[in-house]
């Protein structure tokens, strides 16, 4: 029967895309090896993974020998993995594929007798235990960050498991989704699984990858994401972001169109994602992909009028918040079927993956007009001058927004995990990841990571040195907290994770490049009142446009939008806290917290201007007050032969200097380098504020 639709498909595309489509469909389109059909024969049930060096795996169901099939595009060509076609014992209709982080081991499960599982371990591919004897149509699988393989099931009315030390073990209560007709499943860096379905409702549910079968599967946002269309025609899917924001695409209802929506979990329910319904007209065989950054793309094969399922790809304007053809108005020149649809990071395309007769996979280029090209150029030498730098954070290349202060220096303008630089008090893009003090990105930045309530051993950062995912907060003064008991001594500034032990905790700034560091608190005091920062007001306006992402303890996250978090490297006179920045809507203050408050991280750059440094001499001298509002004086040990002041752009300005007093009453507000000689011939510069 499948076979006989095919190839009347194939005539009926023929036809009508020679005669009709002619060149209409997207011209940015590339096929993917430079072959138009990857598969032998007809083909159905695709899925595409991407691995961390940009290698392709492909697998479906293959009629040329009614087995599935995957293969592997090595960034010139396809070839079949472990050397042939056709991997499982008989029929595959019903497939999933994945792969573990670090692109090791591949695995296939299949519907075949009972649910089968299959790895690749280099060579071959080695049959795994069945996840279950049961019949198992719909079905989906995953790969931790810590290298176990979850798969989830129509079995049972909806079951996972987990692949640990050659055995299946279930993970959190069977049954729970009512069935899993038309299942999918991600995991979050934060090793919380997902899975969705379609059951009375369009339904996302998530539990922990190390939950044991007693661990009740909960209802993402507490109620269904919205109605929608279902079958094996009328899919969804789910996606996840860099910082492990949810999306879902799916076919709305009859009363609704049967067209595409999109939807996204903002912690607390499921928001609209840019116009409702977009689609022009009926659409099935549906695919989301999203990248690490948060931008969504959808494709979907429109079913009516002459559209004759030939698939779009759509993208989120983020100007216009409305979706958009991306690539033309049609892929294919006949009808597409199973869409697949992902995003490959390392080489910046758009993959799609679909059934037109054959299987054919294309790809076309990101665009790349949405962020500046980025020389690494540092900003000018005026305050609120812009630069950039790119830099990996989270195994992503991304590129981050430069400011220079009114202070001097050269700060990120953006906070480290954000997508953007804010533009208002609650744009969620622009707050970023919340960090415990001492800790580096090892994933329980991510706003959403797993909440621990056990302290690592030992409880500080040499007990974590490989790294965890786990936020360490057990609640108010509990001994359990993230390095509770570290002392007034302690450091930030360790360069790599192999410089974390039991005073030194790992700068996460350190990933930028050369010179990027977390600053001290002397640092972010000097910046708050170079900037004239009084409040969150005057934070987000200022040049480095400070944004009020809140703050994370035991309980949650609270006060995005109205309070303002962000850490120093200096450690606190008191036990087992760490000096930051506060700022509410009426006051700007530095204080100190317990080290479990996950805050803000802003980098900046050790100060460059005139090719000079702070030196500290063995001559004791002093400039007061700094900043100042006009008259400088200097205390010395001796003799000062000559005094000149200049500016951040290194010009020398024309001041008075007598009796050991600078004015500087004439000059604007900013930041001076003043150059001290000394009688016998030592020079020593000192940067000042005039406020």
């Amino acid at each position: 029967m499948y076979t006989i639709a095919h190839q009347l498909i194939k005539k009926w595309g023929i036809g009508f895309g020679l005669l009709v489509l002619g060149n209409l469909h997207a011209q940015q389109w590339e096929n993917v090896g430079g072959t138009a059909a990857v598969s032998a024969g007809g083909s159905s049930f695709n899925n595409l993974v991407i691995d961390n060096v940009g290698n392709y795996y492909l697998s479906y169901y293959d009629l040329s020998v009614s087995k599935g099939s995957v293969q592997k595009f090595n960034g010139t060509s396809w070839a079949y993995v472990g050397g042939s076609a056709g991997i499982t014992t008989s029929y595959a209709t019903y497939n999933s594929l994945s792969i573990d982080p670090s692109g090791t081991n591949i695995y296939y499960t299949n519907q075949g007798t009972g649910f089968e599982a299959r790895q690749f371990n280099g060579s071959s591919w080695v049959v795994l235990p069945k996840v279950s004897t049961s019949t198992t149509n719909y079905q989906a699988s995953a790969v931790s960050a810590s290298n176990v393989l979850v798969t989830y099931g129509s079995y049972g009315s909806g079951t996972v498991k987990r692949y640990v030390n050659g055995a299946w073990e279930q993970v959190g209560n069977a049954g729970f989704s009512s069935g899993a007709e038309f299942a999918e499943m991600v995991i979050g860096t934060n090793n919380i699984i997902y899975t969705a379905n379609v059951s009375s409702g369009l339904k996302v549910y998530q539990n922990s990858v190390n939950a044991s079968a007693s661990d009740a599967w909960s209802l993402v946002g507490g109620s269904i994401v919205d109605n929608a269309s279902s079958g094996e025609q009328y899919t969804s899917d789910l996606a996840i972001d860099g910082n492990n924001n949810l999306y879902v695409a799916y076919v709305s209802t009859t009363s609704a169109g049967k067209k595409v929506n999109v939807k996204k979990f903002d912690g607390t329910s499921w928001t609209q994602v840019g116009n409702a319904n977009f689609s022009n007209g009926i659409t099935q065989h549906v695919a989301l992909a999203v990248t690490a950054s948060g931008t969504p793309y959808v494709v979907a094969s429109r079913w009516e009028n002459d559209n004759f399922l030939r698939n779009t790809v759509y993208k989120l304007d983020t100007a216009t918040q409305n979706w958009v053809t991306f690539g033309g108005d049609f892929i294919s020149a006949g009808q597409a079927t199973y869409n697949d649809l992902t995003v490959d990071n390392i080489n910046n395309y758009l993959v799609l993956a679909y059934s037109e007769n054959n299987t054919i996979v294309k790809r076309i280029a990101l665009s790349t007009n949405t962020s500046p090209v980025c020389n690494n150029t540092d900003p000018g030498n005026t305050p609120g001058d812009i630069g950039c730098v790119t830099f990996n954070y989270n195994a992503q290349s991304i590129t981050y927004a430069t400011v220079r202060g009114a202070d001097g220096k050269i700060w990120l303008q953006q906070n480290l995990g954000s997508t953007k630089v804010a533009s208002s008090l609650t744009d969620e893009e622009a707050y970023g990841d919340l960090f415990q003090w001492g800790r580096w990105a090892d994933g329980h930045q991510k706003r959403n990571s797993v909440l621990n309530g056990t302290a690592p051993s030992p409880n500080n950062p040499q007990g974590i040195t490989a790294g965890s995912a786990s936020f360490y907060s057990a609640g108010y003064n509990s001994g359990s907290n993230w390095w509770s008991n570290g002392q007034t001594s302690d450091t930030w500034d360790g360069e790599t994770t192999s410089s974390a032990n039991g005073t030194t905790g790992v700068d996460p700034c350190k990933e930028i490049g050369t010179n990027w560091r977390l600053p001290s608190i002397g640092e972010v005091e000097n910046v708050v009142s170079a900037e004239n920062i009084s409040d969150i007001n005057s934070a987000l306006s200022s040049n480095l446009k400070l944004v009020p992402a809140g703050m994370r303890d035991y309980s949650g996250i609270f006060s995005p939008g109205t309070r303002l978090y962000l850490w120093s490297s200096t450690s606190s006179p008191y036990t087992g806290s760490g000096q930051h920045l506060y700022i509410s809507p009426n006051v700007a203050i530095t204080n100190s917290m317990g080290r479990d408050g996950g805050q803000s991280v802003r980098c900046v750059k050790d100060f460059t201007a005139l090719g000079t440094t702070e030196n500290t001499p063995k001559i004791n001298v002093g400039i007061y007050p700094n900043p100042t509002k006009g008259i400088l004086y200097i205390k010395a040990d001796t003799l000062i032969d000559n005094v000149n002041v200049y500016n951040v752009a290194g010009q020398k300005l024309n001041v008075k200097f007598n009796s050991n007093q600078i004015d500087l009453e004439s000059v604007p507000k900013g930041v001076y380098i003043v150059e001290i000689k000394l009688k016998g011939g030592n020079t020593l510069t000192k940067k000042i504020i005039k406020n």
